[in-house]
Order: structure tokens, then C-alpha cells, then sequence
């Protein structure tokens, strides 16, 4: 989901976070096999804050457990990791960073597996419905209603919407740039409990819960219409995360709340979450034939 912004307390961890990285040297990982270029945000790129990869921009926090290494060493595949933290699906085609070249530039005729997570920053998507609904929930210790509901309606679902010609772009592009490959859509994980609430571990009503669910659902589905309309292979990571959101216990959750566990990006996949998705990816490229 640009997989991974804040406000408040979870924009200052991940400005820490960000910053602690920024004196690490950052990633790509490689293995024999077939050619594999993994593209998108940071829900992509992020896993464990220790482990940053080598030779990748700082800013991107670019870690060597997320799901495209994880995957990658497991199938044997030559890996070549360009997701960025932050990215939209513009930054496939234009540069994020001065060191962050368009995402596409890594993509070749000979390229045989292409993943692609993307979509959740288009538009501050995510930033704005994370950081709005966390800011109006904190005023709401009482549990009222759906407060973030009321102020934003449906101006994130139509901004989904209108994004999925966009995604349908960058498919169609990526194809045209390594033909003989096997292209996947990776989803987004769930972030947020099937019910209830954890405040002030998520500060967000029930009713606001269930909004940021239905925006998450939309978004996913978009990206599996895309995917299927336009010769790729949408992959669920949803369903199978379910019960592991960040409303979980340190031991149980895949994706880490607003205080976060160690060494762990608030609102992103934790190392168990990026190995959770890697398996997901693996099985999706086995049952496509690459092995």
C-alpha cells in the first residue's frame, strides 16, 4: 500500500526510524536463477529496520527480509529490489528520489518475474486516511460513531476508483518493457481488526474500523480487477493476514500499530508479515510455473 507516512507520535517513529536508517547502508539481495525485479512501495520494501539492504537509497528503507528477498532466495531467483518507501505509480516512470531512479529502468526484455505493490500512496491515500482518522480518533477516547467517516465520506474510495486506470497503465507498460515476463499484483495485508477496536493502541472508534476496512477491501480489489484485466497475477495477502492486524499481540500481529514493536515501521508489515507474504508470492510464482 507508498506501502508505507503518519501523523502525530507514528510520524515522528517513522521520521526516527527513517532517520536511524538513513546512517545505515541500504539493498538488493541475488541468487542464481531466473531474473526477478521486484517494483513498489513500501509495504514492499520494508521489514526489519536492522536489516537494511545494501547499495539501495536511504530514504527508501529498503530492508533484505521483506517479501521480494525472502521469496527470491527461496525460489532461486536473481533479484533485483527497486521498491522505495513512498513510492507511488508515478515513481514507476518518474524518479522519487536523485538516487531513486524511476522503477522501471530496472526492467529488461530478459526479465522473467516482475512483482508489483503499489497503489496505497496514489493519491495520499493512505497517508491522509491513516493520519485523518488517527487525528480525529484521538479525540474520541468514548468510542462514538464514525467520526473520520463523517468528515471524509467517500473520497477515498473515489479516489481509489479513479486510480485503477493508472494501475492498468503500469501493467500494460511493463509488459511492453520485459514481454517474456510473469507479472504479479501484490496486495495489501490487513491492517486493521474484523471488528472492535484497540484504542489508544490504534486511536480509531469501531464505526472508523470498519470505514478503514472497506477503503482497504476497495483497494484491493481494484488492484485484482487491474490485475486480472490486464495479463497479470493478482496475489491475496488479505485473506490469509486476517487475525494477525495490528490490533494483535506482539507474538500474533503481522503488521505493527502505532507504537511499534522493535526494530519495526508503525502501520507496515513486521519480519513475520514480510514472510508471511513471501510464502503467499511463493506459492502464486510455483502454481505460474516458476520454480
Amino acid at each position: 500500500m507508498n506501502p508505507t507516512k503518519t501523523t502525530g507520535l507514528a510520524a515522528a517513529a517513522c521520521l526516527a526510524l527513517t532517520a536511524a536508517l538513513a546512517l545505515a547502508t541500504p539493498a538488493q539481495a541475488s541468487a542464481a536463477g531466473g531474473s526477478y525485479v521486484a517494483l513498489g512501495d513500501s509495504y514492499t520494501a520494508v521489514g526489519t529496520v536492522t536489516s537494511p539492504a545494501p547499495g539501495t537509497p536511504s530514504l527508501c528503507v529498503q530492508d533484505t527480509d521483506n517479501y521480494p528477498h525472502v521469496a527470491a532466495q527461496s525460489l532461486g531467483l536473481q533479484l533485483d529490489d527497486v521498491s522505495c518507501a513512498g513510492a507511488e505509480t508515478s515513481n514507476m516512470t518518474t524518479a522519487q528520489y536523485s538516487d531513486a531512479p524511476p522503477q522501471f529502468d530496472a526492467l529488461a526484455p530478459s526479465t522473467s518475474v516482475v512483482t508489483l505493490g503499489i497503489g496505497g500512496n496514489d493519491n495520499n491515500t493512505f497517508l491522509t486516511a491513516v493520519a485523518g482518522c488517527e487525528a480525529i480518533g484521538a479525540l474520541d477516547g468514548l468510542n462514538i460513531g464514525s467520526p473520520c467517516a463523517a468528515v471524509y465520506g467517500s473520497t477515498f474510495t473515489n479516489a481509489v476508483a479513479s486510480d485503477e486506470v493508472n494501475i492498468a497503465g503500469a501493467l500494460q507498460r511493463i509488459h511492453q518493457l520485459s514481454p517474456q515476463a510473469k507479472v504479479f499484483v501484490v496486495g495489501y495485508p490487513d491492517i486493521l481488526p474484523q471488528r472492535g477496536n484497540c484504542w489508544p493502541q490504534l486511536t480509531l472508534t469501531t464505526g472508523d474500523t470498519v470505514y478503514l476496512n472497506n477503503l482497504e477491501v476497495t483497494l484491493n480489489s481494484m488492484l485484482r480487477t487491474a490485475a486480472q484485466s490486464n495479463g497479470a497475477t493478482y496475489v491475496d495477502t488479505y485473506t490469509p493476514s486476517i487475525g494477525h492486524d495490528a490490533c494483535q499481540s506482539e507474538s500474533t500481529r503481522w503488521i505493527e500499530p502505532l507504537i511499534p514493536g522493535s526494530f519495526s515501521v508503525p502501520f507496515h508489515p513486521n519480519a513475520t508479515g514480510q514472510q508471511h507474504t513471501a510464502a503467499d508470492l511463493e506459492a502464486a510464482l510455483r502454481a505460474a510455473g516458476v520454480s
